[in-house]
């Protein structure tokens, strides 16, 4: 049997995605800065896929920026907020996305931003008392924290977030890679300065994603040499995959109230398989319903002979999971997540993620060869 419990990392592509895809690459070839017929009707994809997405996230389409990933998006915002904003202050958690990580240390090493690290609790959540100490210690600050934390699940309350941040004068991005597609967003209520998405998250396809920036923001291009993007992003546009991405929203936020309830089911019912079968068996981040993403669990493992070689275990038995964050080249080794959250170092964890396709007897068979894997001689 072959099972796909890796959805956090990437999902299948829905099959409306794929149609328009398919309808764009024949009949849409045009260089959509082209001036002449096929090069309007390009850009007329483009332009109606920008308004379809403001429409769902009730904002204006000047604020999508498309770009090639989330992490794309998310370096821009934060290399812009300091290039163009006045910036030289970033708030974040030490259990961010390696997007926000890396870049946040990149700035603070050239010296452009210092940065500081807001305290999280046992479930990875950023605690809003430190948080708002920071924030106004540091007015005029980014303050740059994931909406849910890719690895374990842990939403942060972004509302709470943003009003801490307006009443300090600072700037909000979030990462909302992992909520685009599979809750509401309204940014007519959320106020939030930055957020980024990935198509890919949502069933649509890899290499396009987009970076909403607030309309009263001016920020100046990370790539030069075009005028593409309202002059904001330099490069010939992805026109097929930015029909696919807004295809694939629309899709995703088409009855998101079952496809939520289908898919907590879901968790639901492999959380309990587990905690029946592996003795010793508990779970990372805040698994609740409210506290945190249905489409992710992550379970920690009682000490096991198979711990060192888990994931390719369950590979070689046709099941695709994740030790962790699949954004680090495949690489299988320490997640800096669980490290954050004080993780026991002598337990295997392993995320399983799931989608609208994910089925009650791939997770069946999942459990059987865990307890299989998790057997001591």
């Amino acid at each position: 049997m072959q099972v796909y419990l890796d959805n956090a990392a990437t999902t299948p592509m829905d099959v409306h995605v794929i149609e328009k895809m398919t309808e764009v690459m024949h009949d849409c070839y045009g260089n959509a800065s082209a001036i002449h017929g096929q090069g309007r009707k390009a850009k007329a994809v483009v332009e109606m896929a920008r308004k379809q997405i403001a429409k769902t996230l009730n904002c204006v389409g000047s604020e999508i920026i498309f770009t090639g990933s989330g992490t794309e998006a998310d370096n821009m915002a934060l290399r812009c907020a300091v290039n163009d904003l006045g910036v030289n202050h970033i708030i974040t958690s030490n259990i961010e996305h390696k997007a926000v990580l890396d870049t946040a240390k990149e700035l603070e090493a050239k010296g452009l931003a210092q940065v500081s690290y807001v305290k999280i609790d046992e479930y990875g959540r950023a605690d809003v008392k430190d948080l708002e100490r920071l924030a106004e210690e540091n007015p005029k600050s980014l303050i740059s924290l994931m909406h849910a934390n890719n690895e374990i699940g842990t939403l942060n309350d972004v509302a709470a977030i943003s009003k801490i941040a307006r009443a300090h004068d600072c700037y909000f991005h979030t990462d909302t890679v992992q909520t685009i597609g599979h809750y509401p967003i309204d940014l007519k209520t959320l106020d939030v300065d930055f957020i980024a998405c990935s198509a890919h998250k949502f069933h649509g396809p890899k290499g396009v994603g987009f970076l909403y920036k607030n309309k009263s923001l001016r920020i100046r291009p990370l790539m030069t040499g075009g005028s593409q993007e309202g002059s904001l992003r330099a490069g010939t546009e992805n026109v097929t995959g930015i029909a696919g991405l807004a295809k694939a929203l629309e899709v995703a936020s088409r009855n998101i109230e079952v496809k939520i309830d289908t898919v907590q089911r879901t968790k639901a019912y492999l959380k309990e398989q587990l905690e029946k079968n592996i003795a010793g068996v508990s779970f990372n981040g805040d698994i609740s319903n409210e506290g945190g993403l249905y489409t992710v669990l992550n379970v920690s493992l009682p000490p096991h002979d198979n711990a060192s070689t888990l994931l390719f275990q369950l590979d070689m038995n046709g099941i695709c999971a994740s030790g962790g964050s699949a954004c680090n080249s495949g690489a299988v080794g320490s997640s800096h997540v669980l490290e954050g959250i004080g993780h026991p170092i002598d337990r295997s964890a392993v995320r399983f993620s799931f989608s609208k396709y994910t089925k009650r007897e791939e997770l069946d068979y999942t459990v059987a060869t865990l307890k299989e894997l998790c057997k001591n001689p």
